[in-house]
């Protein structure tokens, strides 16, 4: 059996219980055993008339000093009060009874004690008055402990909602957490949660938990019975639920099923009939039974179970705090699901626009191989034609000769020009030699265009990368080069591109003269940048750009990076 050990505020009350005031209170306990029923008969009546519930009023007539004075009489140690007062402090606390309303009431004991001490010598009055005074510093001193630790239970167990709510990545793992933690609080050796089915015809099932064996929390109140050597063992106040495989049942909405479930329920599964259990089994296999709902605006969504082995009170402090939990609960369960629901939306959006990027690339495929079948070759038919023509004219129509020659130079530019579109719209290298060639041979013709741009190109060594990735980096870049060429009047461009645990890194910096970042975003007739930055986010990625039009570091930089699909 595992040491007992005291709550620091309970050993304090033992320590003022010294053995000059056990002495005084035994003999307190002698003087006031023959009255004590009678006391107790009248205390109880005057508690009726401040309108106090019967547990409330059995549980302050538990912390009297007619009740410490029966223990004393039965022999048992004064600790035995302290610990029935920690108790019965907590039901108190359960039971919603204010602390001054406690004080309230042993004042009406003292009132009803009074009496019975004025026979007595001075000498007695004074030391009984002692007593009185000590006993009530250790009644209140253990009072406040049972109070505090009520209210302590309460706060770590909306906190602990709290953290799940953050924690959960899903519905089922909130549903399924969120139960086990108010099993827990709950001190249930079971418990279900139910939601109601979208038609209403069924509860489906979606959490299942049960306390662990073995985890035993020795709490003050069974001290005594353990130095007794009692075979009773506590049921665990905070020990880990853990949950059971969760099976898929649904049980049918019989008529009138929702409306009892509407409302917070304790059932006694034995005796009464379970009318409201959504689990049959839970009427042998438990004494009691708490049931509550999940509901909103009216509607109620689903419900919370919990069984005990064991008769256990609901108090109304229990009630209050499940009822919270349980709003709590439906809220968050309805925030994970539109969050879920959002999730599968942006996973169908990336996905259309992973399709919508292949759709374009082949239609890119597709005009760059019909420019080249049809167009190029027809102009390349045009060509030969006019030099044939052109050979064949006589040296007398030298005038016509001439225009046949500026005719078939502007055929040779015009197919030299559709040469570089087709490689633009599908370049044969990228799908041949990689990303790395693709991007040299980019960067080599963006400096035949722009002799007076000086670009340097640093590509880190890295395999072949997917596809549609290495598509996605060139298209990136070119559009990079277009933005340059077009607007920035840079001298020297850097180009970086790495490949580090899953994630391909894209660097381009220039000294241009640089631009306003968000009016450059927010121009609706300027789609360049932000298409990059919508195709990258689209993708999963990060897009970043930094630009200063003043200084000696003005320019731009952008900074990519992309998942590396699989």
């Amino acid at each position: 059996m595992p040491p007992v050990q005291l709550a620091p505020e309970l050993a304090d009350a033992a320590d003022v219980l010294s053995d000059q005031l056990r002495v005084h209170l035994q003999k307190l306990a002698v003087l006031l055993e023959p009255q004590a029923d009678s006391i107790e008969r009248r205390f109880l009546g005057r508690l009726r008339a401040l309108n106090l519930e019967p547990k409330q009023r059995t549980a302050l007539a538990a912390i009297t000093p007619g009740a410490a004075a029966r223990i004393l009489a039965r022999g048992d140690a004064p600790m035995q009060f302290i610990e029935q007062v920690e108790y019965n402090g907590r039901r108190l606390a359960k039971l919603n009874l204010p602390p001054s309303a406690i004080l309230e009431a042993l004042q009406e004991y003292d009132r009803l004690l009074g009496p019975l001490l004025q026979g007595l010598s001075a000498e007695e009055q004074a030391n009984f008055q002692w007593v009185r005074e000590q006993l009530h510093f250790c009644v209140t001193l253990t009072l406040n402990n049972a109070y505090y630790q009520v209210r302590e239970v309460e706060t770590k167990a909306f906190y602990e909602l709290f953290r799940i709510e953050l924690e959960s990545r899903n519905l089922e793992e909130l549903l399924r957490r969120f139960l086990e933690s108010l099993v827990n609080v709950c001190r249930a050796d079971a418990g279900r949660l139910y939601m109601l089915s979208e038609d209403g015809s069924a509860w489906l099932l979606k959490a299942n938990a049960t306390q662990p064996t073995g985890e035993v929390l020795v709490t003050p109140r069974k001290v005594s019975a353990l130095r007794r050597g009692s075979a009773a063992r506590p049921k665990p106040l905070f020990a880990h639920a853990h949950a059971e495989p969760k099976d898929e049942v649904s049980v049918p909405n019989r008529p009138g099923l929702a409306a009892r479930l509407a409302k917070p329920r304790y059932m006694n599964g034995r005796v009464t009939t379970p009318d409201a259990l959504l689990d049959e089994q839970w009427q042998k296999q438990f004494v009691s039974c708490w049931s509550i709902p999940l509901a909103a605006d009216g509607r109620t969504a689903g419900v919370m179970q919990f069984g005990f082995e064991k008769p256990y009170e609901w108090l109304p402090r229990e009630q209050e705090l499940l009822a919270a939990a349980a709003e709590r609960c439906l809220m968050a369960a309805e925030k994970a699901r539109l969050m879920e629901d959002l999730a599968q939306r942006e996973e169908q959006v990336r996905r259309l626009a992973e399709h919508m990027l292949h759709v374009e690339e082949m239609e890119r495929r597709r005009i760059s191989r019909e420019l080249h079948d049809e167009a190029g070759q027809s102009l390349l038919c045009i060509r030969l034609q006019i030099e044939m023509i052109e050979r064949g004219l006589p040296e007398s129509e030298r005038e016509w000769r001439g225009k046949l020659g500026e005719a078939r130079d502007l055929t040779e530019r015009t197919i030299l020009e559709m040469r570089r579109l087709i490689a633009a719209l599908s370049p044969a290298v990228l799908e041949q030699l990689g990303l790395g060639a693709a991007l040299r041979q980019l960067v080599n013709r963006f400096q035949r265009l722009t002799t007076t741009c000086e670009v340097k190109l640093h590509i880190s060594k890295m395999g072949r990368l997917p596809q549609q990735t290495e598509v996605i980096a060139y298209r990136l870049v070119q559009e990079c080069f277009n933005n340059i060429g077009k607007h920035a009047g840079a001298t020297k461009v850097n180009v970086s591109l790495s490949s580090t645990e899953g994630q391909l890194k894209l660097f381009v910096e220039d000294n241009g003269i640089g631009f306003d970042v968000d009016a450059a975003f927010q121009k609706r007739e300027s789609f360049g940048m932000s298409g990059m930055r919508e195709r990258v986010a689209l993708l999963g990625g990060q897009f970043q750009v930094e630009s200063r039009m003043e200084g000696s570091k003005k320019g731009t930089k952008i900074s990519i990076e992309l998942p590396i699909a699989k």
